[in-house]
């Protein structure tokens, strides 16, 4: 009946979306659920329709955006370097590995205070917050993929002449891209998140200011409105980064 298990997807994404907003919106309904408690999805979308409107929303979008995007390249740079380094040298696996992994077990949002007293409440605190949390499930995947490369090719690199930086380029790298690919993937979605979450704590613009300042004044429908923009730029980043998957690793599409 389907072409595709695509299709079906699709089409069972959509089936279920309408399914629970047609429940929630019958549901406030008949229970008469005050506004401020829970909102209708048709409220929600009046609401959204507005903040799309607004050049207020589209500057703080513009704000949160730059904060997301410049903390995981700079969170991508420094898990690319250190990946390397630590899996290409044994020292460096020694004496950092143990480091990054009692690093990881620290809930990293709780920096954010720190962040904001040593950087302030402008766009550097959450590029660092974004770079910081991205960076660690970057950095593993990297670490994981070097590490995959199999010791057959390996071992014929080396009885053919081929020193370790051939091994890397030739072997190592292609063997790692789906790692790193996996990596990158979480790696946006943490970077969002990280920049919300510096944002909550202390900023002068961005989405995660609006949501603050929206729970300030009670206004339900607004923070899920902008729950839903979070979600779709989420969505929509990860769909980025698994396009430039399928379009470099070519030879992994079943993947």
């Amino acid at each position: 009946m389907f072409k595709n298990e695509k299709t079906l997807q699709a089409l069972l994404v959509v089936v279920v979306f309408i399914l629970v907003v047609g429940f929630w919106e019958t549901s406030v309904w008949l229970w008469q659920v005050p506004n401020y408690l829970l909102p209708p999805p048709s409220r929600i979308f009046s609401q959204l329709v507005r903040l799309l409107q607004s050049t207020l929303f589209w500057d703080n979008l513009g704000v949160t955006m730059v904060e997301v995007l410049l903390g995981y390249i700079c969170g991508l740079v420094l898990a690319a370097i250190l990946g390397i380094a630590i899996s290409q040298v044994r020292v460096f696996q020694l004496a950092l590995l143990p480091y990054i992994i009692a690093f990881q077990t620290i809930p990293t949002v709780a920096l954010a205070p720190i962040f904001l007293q040593w950087f302030g409440y402008g766009i550097t605190s959450k590029i660092v917050m974004a770079a910081l949390i991205s960076f660690f499930p970057m950095l593993i995947n990297v670490i994981a993929g070097l590490q995959s490369a199999g010791r057959e090719e390996i071992q014929m690199l080396k009885a053919f002449g081929a020193n370790e930086i051939q091994i890397l380029l030739k072997v190592k790298l292609p063997a790692s891209l789906p790692f790193v690919f996996a990596g990158l993937g979480l790696g946006i979605i943490f970077a969002l998140i990280g920049a919300i979450v510096a944002e909550f704590v202390g900023a002068q613009k961005g989405l995660g200011k609006m949501l603050m300042q929206f729970n300030e004044q009670f206004n339900i429908a607004g923070q899920f409105a902008i729950l839903v923009i979070l979600a779709l730029i989420g969505v929509i980043m990860h769909l980025i980064v698994g396009f430039a998957k399928h379009r470099i690793i070519f030879w992994d599409g079943q993947r």
